[in-house]
């Protein structure tokens, strides 16, 4: 299994086929497995770069709390692009839930290397403290819930989550404190800054993560958004055939440079 050192932690990463590159990066407490039922038909027109982020999946848990956090996880991304595709490639970014988040975070920081974003049942992040702080909170119970229960928990979250593995519920926790929680802004400000094409896709059943997505497709100049039918946060596990039929034209349009449709 390939992986890379950054820093004394090893990320794991698997590569699939070829073409443009396409980073895909999962959502908190799953892994790159949630993935498995695209690697198909994304990797014939694309190279298809999956990983788990550090505390999760076949990736390193490193005990110190400062080595979870957003700027890690960007570098992260960068590291391993660098790896794939040579030092300073351009790649279209995406993934699901806190994958997109880090997505956008990844854009703020590195904007001349995303080629288009992919942002799947995802927020942006708060603008207003409470909201955030409300937010952190929940996200140290779940820290919390995993440091007592360990990954037990997973059993009664989606199913992105519900069918990975990781090795350790400490990783996850320590996760939850530096990754899933928030310091600022800079993410949801930043929106109106990019200038890359941009697709939004969420379930319709995934209640939660609704208004964020409408929120993200008006903020981002000329984006789309599909609304998959039936489908909850794990949309391209609730709906396979579904999220590609969302997902495929965009990355296709992206390829051929050609200008991908208005928003829906």
């Amino acid at each position: 299994m390939p992986y890379l050192a950054r820093n004394g932690v090893r990320l794991y990463y698997e590569v699939h086929g070829s073409g443009p590159p396409l980073l895909l990066t999962h959502g908190y407490s799953s892994t790159s497995a949630m993935w498995a039922g695209q690697i198909a038909a994304l990797s014939k027109s694309f190279r298809l770069i999956l990983w788990d982020m550090r505390g999760h999946g076949s990736s390193d848990y490193p005990p110190d709390q400062s080595m979870y956090s957003e700027a890690h996880t960007v570098e992260d991304m960068a590291a391993i692009l660098d790896q794939v595709c040579g030092r300073g490639s351009i790649a279209i970014v995406g993934g699901l839930s806190l994958g997109g988040y880090m997505s956008l975070a990844f854009y703020r920081v590195y904007p001349e290397r995303v080629r288009a974003l992919l942002i799947i049942d995802t927020g942006p992040g708060f603008k207003k403290d409470a909201a955030r702080e409300e937010w952190n909170r929940t996200a140290h119970a779940t820290g919390k819930k995993f440091e007592s229960e360990g990954l037990g928990v997973l059993q009664g979250m989606s199913a992105e989550r519900a069918t990975v593995s990781h090795r350790d519920a400490k990783g996850l926790a320590l996760a939850a404190r530096g990754m899933l929680a928030q310091r600022d802004s800079k993410v949801i400000d930043s929106l109106p800054n990019v200038k890359v094409p941009s697709l939004v896709v969420v379930g319709a059943d995934d209640t939660p993560f609704l208004a964020a997505s409408e929120y993200m497709a008006k903020k981002i100049h000329g984006a789309r958004k599909v609304v998959v039918p039936n489908a909850g946060h794990a949309v391209n596990i609730d709906q396979p055939e579904k999220f590609l039929e969302a997902v495929m034209p965009f990355l296709e349009e992206v390829k051929h440079n050609k200008k991908p449709r208005a928003s829906l």
